[in-house]
């Protein structure tokens, strides 16, 4: 089995985990549900102080280096107390800049569609990651994907269209496709993690999408780096700091439960989203988002049920932003 893999069997150390009574069996999957749905609340945090941040000046190149740069000590820590930084060890180093390059590639398109799409809207749109997972897996790893799952794929995108409501309200199309190609992103890394998951740990994967990320950003710096005001520098800050804290409680959610458990949790970023929006900028959803929504939800619940009734690694609902 994978290490690290987040299957049933095993918890994210790569071992396996001993059989548990029901009683404690229940215990533990009602603590992956705590961690998981305090790892959505993370990134619902982030996001929203990034897209605060871009609001006071913040380019999308400061905001990957920056959530990186205030990350990493978050996810340095987490492998001191937790797995070791013995861990970070590869023996892949090309499979982990491949994965890279398309995560971070994701990541500046979902933080571009951040700045310029409501924050309902870009998350929401983000999450039709696992739609496009699923037709990359059937033609990138021979992945057999049956009439359920296409039909699941087609209610998908057609809750992306209901979101883009032709004839509606306007919505800002260039955003709409910046956040489409952050979500095919998203999934792209998705698949790879897949692949990757075979030989490393999870903390090595962790670890140096974040040094990758830096790095790569910490270039742009030179060139597209700003002084901001102290508001903006909070933001960035925190930014950095709930997405880092973020990701190890979501790492940690799956050493307590099953993925199949967890992940359909990860939904609930899109109701912490309009939250946020509705009380920091006054946005409300409306009928056209709140349907697509539904349908993208139920699309990616419906794939993911399909998954665990065949028996198949799920290809969880990751948040759509790192």
């Amino acid at each position: 089995m994978p290490k690290g893999c987040p299957d049933t069997g095993y918890g994210p150390w790569g071992g396996a985990m001993s059989p548990s009574k029901p009683h404690d069996q229940h215990h533990h999957h009602l603590r992956g549900i705590i961690l998981r749905s305090l790892a959505v609340l993370g990134f619902a945090a982030m996001i929203a102080s990034l897209k605060k941040a871009s609001e006071g000046g913040a380019g999308v190149i400061e905001m990957v280096f920056y959530r990186s740069l205030f990350g990493m000590p978050v996810v340095l820590v987490w492998l001191m107390i937790g797995p070791g930084l013995g861990m970070i060890r590869t023996q892949r180093p090309r499979a982990h800049l491949i994965r890279s390059a398309i995560g971070i590639t994701g990541v500046l398109l979902n933080f571009g569609a951040l700045s310029r799409l409501s924050l309902p809207d870009a998350v929401t749109i983000g999450f039709s990651a696992p739609i496009f997972a699923t037709i990359l897996s059937a033609l990138l790893l021979n992945d057999k994907v049956g009439r359920h799952r296409w039909t699941a794929v087609a209610i998908g995108f057609l809750g992306v269209a209901m979101i883009v409501r032709p004839g509606g309200q306007p919505i800002d199309h260039l955003g709409v496709i910046i956040a489409i190609g952050g979500a095919i992103g998203t999934a792209g890394v998705t698949v790879t993690v897949r692949q990757l998951g075979g030989t490393e740990h999870v903390g090595a994967i962790v670890f140096w999408f974040f040094v990758c990320s830096m790095t790569v950003s910490g270039v742009g710096m030179i060139f597209l780096g700003h002084t901001h005001p102290p508001e903006t520098w909070l933001m960035l800050i925190l930014g950095g700091m709930f997405g880092a804290v973020a990701q190890v409680l979501m790492t940690m959610s799956l050493q307590a439960a099953p993925v199949s458990v967890v992940a359909p949790f990860d939904y609930a970023q899109i109701v912490w989203a309009s939250i946020l929006g509705w009380l920091v900028w006054s946005v409300v959803p409306g009928l056209n988002m709140l349907a697509g929504a539904t349908l993208i939800v139920g699309s990616g619940l419906y794939t993911a049920w399909r998954e665990h009734r065949l028996n198949r690694n799920l290809m969880p609902a990751t948040p759509p932003i790192e």
